[in-house]
């Protein structure tokens, strides 16, 4: 069988990723009201991709490093169980930013009423083969890789380091990986203070020394794209190589606390003292997000309580995540159609989409995702033979 029973899970990490995954949702709700990034509530929220990052790369390590040229898996089957495991709430993602679409138009969303049917069609096409949409095509007007559903950007780079992995950074030793990790860091560096050794990062004047970019495939955010993946998904991967762990009792809650703390942090530094901002989100994501999740891999959970809280949190970490943001359009053209309401109106509204996108994001794993994967494993990852047909209780989830 290509299809193995899975390793035990670290359930910490699991729910790390899910109250990083609600930390995401409370930022994008906030940015609605946001006057730039140094005023942002949460203020810190988009360096959960990096953190995500990091733990895709730990996870992805401890899965499937060891089944490389053994017999148990090879290029195409880790291939079909990445697309398995990612590509269903993709398209559902997707598939709901369509149903949505038209009631987005919010100011500086102006080209949504320009678009017609067919084009929104083909860019639904685009979206669900995760094929990222060229600036001219846009639909929006943010030139998003997916103009139906944001967050969709940083599953395409998720993509990308799944296919290095596979291809090419499996193969190499733990120094050759320390090495390309610590090359890495370079361009963290490079983008976190603003360095701009390359010169692509004069276009974003907006988001100064900040990690912020990476959803466009306009040169400086594709540069962006590139420098937040590359360090924290393969520090991940080294991290795990490496053994590297801290048992801390009652790890989940000071991991996650240590978490939230680094996301909603107040902007450091601004104008001149912008730099110091930079810093932050270097050491944050270098040297604070590796250790959280050495934390998270060392510790256990305790009792009954927690360990439901972390199986929880981590079911419902991706389809929230991947399934959110077109919701969140529709409350940028809310909140710019009754600005005159109370603060308190607007609070409420948010509060209530919150607790929407997690209904649908249950949902959403309950009755499309669980079934639709096992649908697909049972399709494409089991190879029975004639005589001895797989026996359905060797069949766990990925």
């Amino acid at each position: 069988m290509a299809y193995l029973a899975s390793k035990p899970r670290y359930e910490i990490l699991d729910g790390l990723r899910g109250v990083a995954a609600m930390i995401v949702v409370a930022f994008h709700l906030f940015e609605t009201y946001s006057k730039g990034p140094s005023e942002q509530i949460l203020n810190h929220g988009y360096l959960a991709v990096d953190f995500f990052f990091v733990l895709s790369g730990y996870v992805v390590g401890y899965a499937y490093d060891d089944r490389w040229g053994s017999g148990k898996m090879n290029l195409w089957d880790f291939f079909k169980r990445r697309l398995i495991r990612l590509h269903p709430m993709l398209i559902l993602g997707t598939l709901i930013g369509a149903a949505l679409f038209y009631f987005g138009d919010a100011p500086g969303f102006e080209l949504v009423g320009q678009t017609p049917v067919w084009k929104v069609g083909l860019v639904t096409l685009l979206g669900c083969c995760m094929i990222p949409l060229l600036p001219w095509w846009d639909i929006r007007g943010w030139q998003e890789i997916n103009p139906l559903n944001g967050a969709s950007w940083s599953l395409m780079w998720e993509y990308i380091a799944n296919v290095l992995y596979g291809l090419f950074i499996r193969r190499f030793s733990k120094l050759w990986l320390g090495m390309f990790v610590a090359l890495s860091a370079l361009l963290t560096i490079d983008v976190a203070m603003n360095l701009d050794g390359t010169g692509l990062l004069k276009a974003r004047e907006y988001a100064q020394y900040t990690l912020i970019g990476g959803f466009g495939l306009s040169p400086d955010q594709l540069y962006i794209g590139v420098s937040r993946l590359l360090y924290p998904f393969f520090m991940g991967l080294l991290l795990s190589r490496l053994g590297w762990k801290i048992n801390v009792r009652g790890g989940f809650w000071w991991c996650s606390l240590i978490v939230a703390a680094i996301l909603v942090w107040p902007c450091v530094g601004k104008g001149e003292f912008g730099w110091a901002n930079g810093l932050y989100c270097t050491i944050c994501v270098i040297l604070l997000f590796p250790m959280v999740v050495i934390m998270g891999a060392g510790s256990e959970t305790t009792d009954a309580k927690t360990t439901a809280w972390c199986k929880w949190l981590g079911a419902i970490s991706y389809p929230l995540y991947i399934t959110h943001y077109p919701w969140i359009y529709l409350q940028m053209k809310w909140a710019a159609d009754h600005k005159d309401l109370p603060v308190s109106t607007h609070v409420f509204v948010a509060v209530c989409i919150f607790f929407l996108v997690i209904g649908i994001a249950w949902a959403s794993l309950k009755l499309y995702d669980e079934p639709v994967r096992e649908w697909l494993k049972q399709r494409f990852l089991i190879r029975k033979k004639a005589s001895k047909p797989v026996s359905a209780s060797a069949i766990q989830s990925a």
